[in-house]
């Protein structure tokens, strides 16, 4: 389960992605509204969760320009404000739900759990590229009948990657992709979950790999014999 995340408080951005990606959530947070459409245009999301007062565009503008569109993708608004008049307006622009602040972590998850319920479930993805199927419902990477299951920062460099085959990635996009700009991870760990990914690619028998290129990043290719 896909969840975009916009909430310029970047502490509680941080803390709201950790906890969810305890519950088996896959989590992209953003600190504005340009940011959060950008998104939205990038990958297919169960659940949108929109703070309201961001810059760039508030979240009542994302959520305005989301239904223009034509998605019907589960909403659910945070405001630290709660009176009557912010909660009508969010609904009636498309909101799905509505959560003020401050609130409890367990009813943020139970919320989110139930945007996505709300919506029928969401349609389990499975991304291909060569002999190699990565299943975003139970995080596998598989080829034939062998399988191994990834952690959750694995299955996030693994879907870009087979999102994007043959597109070279630098570290420091595939940093900002998975770990978020603000990470206190060394750009080192970028390397290393490569060297988790290629090890997984082998153990399975998959024809294809994750190829340095040099002076320039990484990409997935098939292996030429």
């Amino acid at each position: 389960m896909r969840v975009l995340l916009a909430e310029d408080e970047e502490s509680l951005a941080r803390g709201l992605k950790f906890l969810l990606e305890r519950n088996s959530f896959v989590v992209d947070i953003v600190y504005n509204g340009t940011d959060a459409l950008d998104f939205f245009h990038t990958y297919d999301y169960d659940a949108v969760v929109l703070d309201i007062m961001m810059p760039g565009m508030n979240g009542l503008e994302v959520l305005s320009a989301i239904r223009r569109e034509g998605s019907s993708v589960p909403v659910m608004m945070l405001t630290a404000r709660s009176e009557i008049e912010d909660r009508v307006k969010g609904l009636e622009t498309g909101a799905d739900d509505y959560l003020s602040k401050p609130f409890a972590t367990q009813e943020f998850v139970a919320r989110v759990r139930a945007l996505v319920r709300r919506s029928g479930g969401y349609a389990v993805e499975v991304l291909k590229f060569g002999n190699a199927c990565l299943n975003g419902s139970t995080f596998e990477l598989s080829c034939g009948e062998k399988s191994t299951r990834l952690n959750n920062k694995e299955y996030q460099l693994a879907e870009l990657f087979f999102r994007h085959p043959h597109f070279v990635f630098s570290a420091n996009l595939l940093m900002d992709r998975v770990w978020e700009r603000d990470s206190e991870a060394n750009i080192d760990v970028v390397w290393t979950y490569i060297g988790f990914l290629r090890k997984k690619l082998r153990e399975t028998g998959a024809d294809v790999e994750i190829r340095t290129i040099r002076g320039s990043g990484y990409a997935l290719e098939e292996i030429r014999c």
